[in-house]
């Protein structure tokens, strides 16, 4: 089904790993990449068994952006214009909002340079894990584009407006411990612990209560919007959809018969 990615299944299917797998470009990203990546995250929204999703690299890098064959090479579409924003509307914007809106986890595990969409492409995930050797830079700048896969939405809010500036006007590369300093990384680990302590995370993740994190999401999601009035509101109404789960049961359920959780995700 899948001609640009690679999908390993563990953990009895709960967890999904989407390895984008063209390590002779670093993984620049395709148009057939980003529909590929689009179609995984959607999938796994949709299916009760998935858990949590996570999107990784082949070879050493995590992702090197844009392919600029790909997107001007191509056929006869170096004469089309309009193809910058075509290729923004038709690929990279479905693709951002899949992640967004998916309903279980994403995480992204960052396992060497994340450059430009790349970078974007994991700091739009839910929380990114990475080695120590990875670094993220907004490369944008370096051939006259601007932050796009949700970076001008997302970077101001993460960084605040002058880093945001600095980091997009200079295409400064950070290392994972900067960026983790920054807020933009949760953990970072050295290259011999990065799998089986992203894989550790990834475990819990995928036997945690999603309905809960589903809800959670959407609460952070609306926050940027909302008025404090307004997000309280919401925050009742989530958290009664919350109580109203099998997830909310069976972890009251256990704490009162002092056992582990089994969630489902429902």
């Amino acid at each position: 089904m899948y001609t640009q990615i690679d999908i390993e299944s563990h953990f009895d299917g709960k967890l999904k790993i989407a390895y984008l797998n063209q390590p002779e470009t670093m993984n620049a990203l395709t148009k057939p990449s980003l529909s590929d990546l689009k179609d995984f995250v959607k999938e796994c929204s949709e299916d009760h068994t998935v858990r949590c999703v996570a999107i990784s690299g082949r070879g050493r890098a995590f992702c090197s952006g844009q392919n600029l064959d790909d997107a001007f090479v191509q056929g006869n579409e170096h004469h089309d214009n309009d193809i910058i924003r075509k290729i923004v509307t038709d690929y990279y914007n479905p693709l951002v909002t899949e992640i967004t809106h998916c309903r279980k986890p994403v995480v992204a595990l960052v396992n060497g340079p994340a450059v430009g969409a790349g970078a974007m492409l994991a700091l739009i995930s839910d929380f990114v894990l990475a080695v120590d050797k990875s670094y993220f830079a907004q490369a944008f700048s370096n051939i006259g584009l601007i932050p796009d896969t949700g970076g001008t939405y997302y970077l101001p809010k993460l960084l605040g407006r002058q880093l945001a500036n600095y980091l997009a006007f200079t295409g400064k590369k950070l290392s994972a411990e900067e960026a983790k300093s920054y807020g933009l990384v949760a953990e970072v680990f050295n290259e011999e612990e990065f799998v089986p302590k992203s894989m550790e995370i990834l475990e819990k993740m995928s036997n945690m209560p999603t309905a809960a994190i589903k809800l959670t999401k959407k609460a952070f999601a609306a926050s940027y919007n909302n008025t404090l009035k307004e997000q309280l509101e919401l925050e009742g109404d989530l958290q009664q959809e919350a109580a109203e789960t099998e997830d909310f049961k069976e972890g009251v359920s256990a704490f009162l018969e002092k056992r582990k959780p089994n969630y489902k995700g429902r």
